[in-house]
């Protein structure tokens, strides 16, 4: 095939998914996104993997133009169908680099844009910022059993923790602090202090405001995996039972199966003194911890209650965690999904919602000095890429690269993944501090200076910011620092020239994400459990 004519068929074709798809995600209102990107040769949440070519040519094209970072699913199941159909064509990959890589300049409207509002809303665009449709209202009993399991302490097996110790209203669904504290800890928030003998959990608790919105992956190291309602790839594999409806129920299966979170260590007894039997079982053995805590749960006669109100068609004797899950799931969803920003207004084609610094600090997110749209972009605004930001290593560190966290690198050993983790959504950023997947960064700002330089900021990085008892824990040797610079993302491997005054107008811009109501969430904190154990101590 001649080389022109490829181009030109593959750039058509291109051309065409883009406009069919767009038309499919506008007849839309779901909140399902996929990764366009994958690592060669290595699927990931049973899609096919791109060919070498492809994906070493979009890494090597990232922070130059628009990317199709986070794209609605009818989109991303059209490029896959079109890599598919060309990769014995070598020629088309050219085109598909052009989809990928965003010179999609067919959709830019020619001229100057006569306005800043005309000018952002054409940035915005380009980046499939859209309007977060409605989130489908949850059953009521489902998620009065969700919020009390959400705040119970009789899921954790020492009892002396709950996914809300990590996950609190009173601190915007995070601790509010760097590495959280898990099981045999004590107190709440950023004053929650270890225990003897434990250690920190190795990475920073991720805020779930919005969790339930649809992103493709969570985790930070992005372990739980998929469409919206399916399937799922998750560290259990086939053992993962069916039924579960969404990522977020799904994601929910797992902190009690984790040691430092909730589960506990070998001879740890409980806040009774009784031996905890949930940490006698093994590391892999997901199945035998859920039916344990399920067991727990009902011996308790307000939760049979409770299982049985929210699922009527399920006779008692075939609940399992599952299900526990799901409710957990459907409370985070129906509590925690907060999408009314000024941000939010100003899609809704309110130009007076945002103020004027708010509006240049987003012609620098979605634009080409920033780029911070390249890692956050979508209406999530991040959640569909991983990116190794040169954030300082600090922590215990996980598996076997402790003390070091190479997060998405652990799950896979290849190279361009090492200290990747995933560009969370950023929606209600400006409530969730500390930032990063190691909350190594007490303010926005302090982030956006460390993204203004990455190799000078990381070479220059301040420990004492951090909390005392985490100072020591930073791992700032030279050997380190080069570790992490040597894979650091290509969007960031150059300064980018902010100033002072763009930094300002950054924030003011993130701060526009924030929807008022997610400021006091302290009236979902429930006065009792079913357990009777402390709610809030």
């Amino acid at each position: 095939m001649d080389a022109d004519v490829g181009f030109e068929s593959a750039l058509s074709g291109a051309r065409a998914a883009i406009s069919g798809a767009r038309d499919a995600w506008d007849r839309s209102a779901g909140h399902a996104f996929e990764p366009v990107r994958h690592q060669p040769g290595r699927p990931e949440a049973g899609l096919l993997p791109f060919p070498r070519a492809f994906d070493d040519a979009r890494r090597s094209s990232r922070g130059h133009a628009p990317g199709l970072r986070l794209v609605p699913a009818a989109l991303s199941r059209v490029t896959r169908r079109c890599t598919m159909m060309t990769r014995s064509v070598g020629t088309a990959y050219l085109g598909l680099l052009v989809l990928a890589s965003g010179c999609d300049g067919w959709n830019t409207p020619s001229g100057p844009p006569a306005s800043i509002d005309a000018e952002l809303r054409q940035s915005l665009g380009g980046w499939s910022v859209v309007p977060i449709g409605a989130t489908p209202v949850q059953a009521a009993a489902l998620v009065d059993l969700g919020q009390a399991l959400m705040f119970d302490k009789v899921l954790s097996g020492n009892r002396d923790i709950a996914c809300a110790t990590c996950h609190n209203p009173v601190t915007h669904a995070a601790d509010g602090l760097a590495l959280s504290v898990g099981t045999g800890g004590s107190g709440l928030g950023p004053s929650r202090t270890l225990g003897p003998g434990r250690q920190f959990v190795p990475r920073n608790a991720p805020t779930l405001l919005n969790a339930g919105l649809g992103a493709f992956y969570l985790f930070l190291d992005g372990r739980v995996s998929g469409f919206r309602s399916g399937p799922f790839q998750t560290p259990a594999g086939v053992v993962l039972p069916s039924g579960l409806p969404t990522l977020l129920a799904a994601q929910a299966m797992f902190p009690v199966t984790n040691r430092e979170e909730m589960r506990g260590a070998p001879g740890d007894r409980d806040r009774f003194g009784n031996p905890n039997e949930l940490a006698e079982l093994g590391d892999s053995d997901f199945v035998s911890v859920w039916q344990a805590v399920m067991r727990r749960l009902l011996a308790i006669p307000e939760y049979v209650s409770k299982f049985n109100a929210a699922f009527p068609q399920t006779p008692t004797s075939q609940l399992g965690f599952q299900h526990a899950a799901t409710a957990i799931a459907a409370f985070e969803t129906q509590a925690l999904t907060k999408t009314d920003s000024p941000f939010d207004r100003y899609l809704q084609h309110d130009d007076a919602a945002l103020t004027a610094e708010q509006k240049r600090g987003a012609l620098l997110f979605f634009g080409d000095k920033a780029r911070c749209a390249s890692c956050h972009g979508g209406p999530l605004l991040g959640g569909g890429d991983f990116a190794n930001a040169g954030v300082p290593q600090l922590g215990p560190g996980t598996g076997r690269d402790a003390p070091l966290d190479l997060g998405r690198g652990e799950l896979f050993n290849q190279s361009g993944y090492r200290f990747a983790f995933r560009a969370t959504p950023l929606r209600n950023v400006e409530l969730t501090a500390p930032y990063m997947h190691d909350g190594a960064f007490p303010t926005l700002e302090a982030v956006l200076h460390h993204y203004n330089d990455v190799p000078r900021a990381l070479r220059e990085y301040d420990a004492s910011q951090l909390p005392p008892a985490l100072q020591p824990m930073y791992h700032g040797d030279e050997a380190t620092i080069s570790a992490v610079l040597a894979n650091v993302d290509g969007r960031l491997s150059r300064p980018l020239g902010l100033s002072d005054v763009e930094i300002r107008e950054l924030v003011a811009f993130l701060q526009s994400l924030t929807d008022p109501s997610a400021r006091d969430l302290s009236s979902l904190v429930p006065a009792r459990v079913p357990s009777g154990l402390p709610v809030q101590e």
